[in-house]
């Protein structure tokens, strides 16, 4: 099987009533979003949750994010206490992932929260929200990739990972995010990240008044996408906070900074010549592929700053440098 690819620039309405048909069937469509590419399958179907799973190599315990078409509908399949539906009203559509407790026969198959009594909701933009709209009922959709792997960030990235899997890839052009969503929990009125991403903790800080508590060290239990300890991970190892290059490196720099041995690096990849943190998070995935993609076997990324988009870019390096099973 070798899946179509059907670009939205060219015939928006087909894309959408193809990718209706394909889910109705139970089967995962690869949708473009503003954080990366998902793999999107009716959250209330249970076999198309498996394929899912099996499509991208994913352990079962780790749970999906359900994607809405708006708050209306949210609200149906989940609780809002105070806090959430403030954050949900201040950032949504866009790249925040909320956990919240799932409503009594919510209809959400277990298979897409891995058996826990909570739900990861976002409501994303373009697209992916008109398709949930047609279709009619949310759908679970994690990162299009093989798991534990680069996210996507394009048609292209998913179809030389997945097209063999697929039936449908719908083409959106590049991700202009480029990171996945963030993901808070309110708990007794606090906000424990549980995931760093798309929208920067000094936001919802702002947005709020209240401090954002960060994790102290890896998770016991995996309650959201993205909090096994390695992930993100392209096949080359992944070497942080190089102020050197070594022989036959790859660099993966940022803002232009001089490196020691930069003349002994294999190829050289600026997130940002500018040093800008949001083109960095939209180029970093593309990047980590690209170096990986030119054969070398170890990849140094200079020192990346922690605060705004930085702190999702560190997470996903970190995840991705982490030692691997």
């Amino acid at each position: 099987m070798t899946a179509e690819i059907i670009d939205i620039t060219t015939d928006r309405e087909k894309a959408l009533e193809r990718a209706c048909a394909v889910l109705a069937d139970g089967f995962p469509v690869a949708i473009p979003t503003e954080t990366v590419y998902g793999l999107a399958a009716d959250a209330t179907n249970p076999a198309a949750i498996t394929r899912i799973y099996e499509t991208k190599g994913r352990p079962r315990f780790n749970p999906l994010i359900c994607h809405m078409s708006d708050l209306a509908m949210a609200e149906r399949y989940a609780v809002f206490d105070p806090v959430s539906k403030k954050l949900a009203e201040t950032f949504w559509p866009g790249p925040l992932t909320l956990i919240l407790p799932l409503r009594p026969e919510s209809g959400i198959h277990s298979l897409a929260t891995a058996g826990l009594d909570t739900v990861g909701i976002r409501l994303p933009k373009g697209f992916a929200a008109d398709l949930i709209r047609a279709y009619g009922k949310p759908l679970a959709a994690p990162s299009a990739n093989t798991s534990g792997g680069v996210s996507p960030t394009s048609a292209r990235h998913v179809a030389d990972d997945l097209g063999d899997k697929l039936k449908l890839v719908i083409d959106g052009g590049a991700a202009p995010v480029g990171v996945e969503s963030t993901i808070l929990r309110v708990e007794s009125g606090a906000l424990r990240l549980l995931r760093p991403g798309g929208v920067a903790g000094e936001e919802i800080e702002t947005a709020t008044g209240l401090t954002v508590i960060r994790p102290e060290g890896p998770a016991a239990i995996i309650e959201a996408p993205g909090m096994l300890a390695s992930h993100y991970a392209p096949g080359a190892s992944v070497r942080l906070n190089a102020d050197h290059v070594e022989p036959g490196e790859v660099l993966i720099r940022l803002g232009a900074v001089p490196v020691k041995g930069i003349e002994q690096a294999a190829a050289i990849f600026d997130l940002s010549p500018s040093g800008d943190l949001a083109e960095a998070a939209a180029n970093l995935f593309d990047y980590l592929k690209r170096a990986d993609a030119t054969g070398a076997t170890r990849i140094a990324v200079t020192p990346i700053p922690g605060h705004g988009l930085g702190e999702a870019i560190n997470d996903r390096l970190a995840r991705a440098a982490a030692p691997r099973k």
